[in-house]
């Protein structure tokens, strides 16, 4: 299934599609038939979901003439990101595919380079979640080096703690797409990368909430990223060098992962620092973020 978060008549809805494609279902009206259904925003349906209100809603998605009173096309819908507000920082991976390792360095070795035995991790403060479609602040006199990063964004159904590497993907929920955009003078002058990554608009997430059964094999996903139709970063989530589950697991031994945890997993190769000379977006910029089976992630730099 495929979960989005719109605004419609200036409220924001939950809508569910059972397959690829432009047509949806309002959750709020499918909730009057099961009225365990009526969550109001994706944290709570994250944090409720179980078997049976999967069951409930494949039952209903048999109904033709109950899902045609619910029907939206989501191109003609405002789309928000599928969760407005995380519940706490964005976890990342940093430095998780071994072709960027080696462009980052050659950016900045002192921030980016030296031995990596472990996963590197850091937190992305998200007050507000960036919509698909909406414009991304550009902070003219603040950020002279701004940088996309188009990575698969994974959100967990419940708390976790202490898992195995074979345990966690039974903890997933579902997949969204992230740029992770990044102000890199800010990241490599204070070091940390915590400034860099958290400024307000910098996380565009979307379009929408991939449920893991529809996914299969996270390891196996191409990812790529064009800015103004140029392609820019092309590759597969399988040369990830931590995996999803093994991050998970990692993490999950000394704290508690909560229902609703969003987790970045890290970019391939190709963002503007990388390139020859480094080329960073400028206003009017279009990033498109694509991972398969899940959709585009589309903003402008205002």
């Amino acid at each position: 299934m495929r979960f989005y978060t719109a605004k419609i008549q200036d409220k924001e809805e939950i809508l569910v599609g059972f397959a690829q494609g432009d047509q949806a279902y309002r959750l709020g009206l499918l909730a009057r038939l099961v009225p365990a259904l009526g969550f109001q925003t994706m944290n709570e349906l994250v944090a409720g979901w179980n078997k049976e209100l999967k069951g409930a809603l494949e039952h209903l998605a048999a109904n033709e003439d109950v899902l045609s009173a619910a029907a939206v096309q989501v191109s003609e819908v405002e789309l928000c990101a599928p969760i407005v507000y995380p519940r706490q920082d964005v976890i990342c991976l940093g430095i998780n595919y071994d072709a960027h390792a080696k462009e980052a360095g050659r950016f900045s070795g002192e921030a980016f380079g030296g031995e990596r035995p472990y996963t590197i991790y850091f937190s992305k403060r998200v007050s507000r979640a960036t919509a698909t479609n909406e414009a991304v602040p550009s902070y003219p006199g603040l950020v002279d080096s701004l940088d996309y990063e188009c990575e698969l964004g994974v959100v967990l159904a419940r708390d976790c703690k202490g898992v195995t590497k074979e345990q966690a993907r039974d903890y997933i929920f579902g997949y969204t797409v992230i740029n992770d955009i990044s102000a890199r003078n800010l990241q490599t002058r204070h070091k940390q990368w915590y400034l860099g990554k958290s400024l307000d608009g910098f996380t565009p997430m979307g379009p929408c909430l991939v449920t893991a059964d529809e996914i299969g094999d996270e390891q196996n996903l191409d990812i790529s990223c064009t800015v103004n139709g140029q392609l820019r970063q092309h590759s597969n989530t399988k040369f990830m060098i931590q995996t999803v589950c093994g991050a998970i697991s990692e993490l999950s031994q000394g704290m508690t992962l909560q229902a609703g945890t969003i987790i970045a997993t890290g970019t391939p190769a190709g963002v503007g620092m990388g390139m020859q000379p480094p080329t960073f977006l400028k206003t009017g910029d279009e990033i498109v973020c694509h991972i398969e089976k899940i959709g585009d992630l589309r903003n402008v730099i205002a």
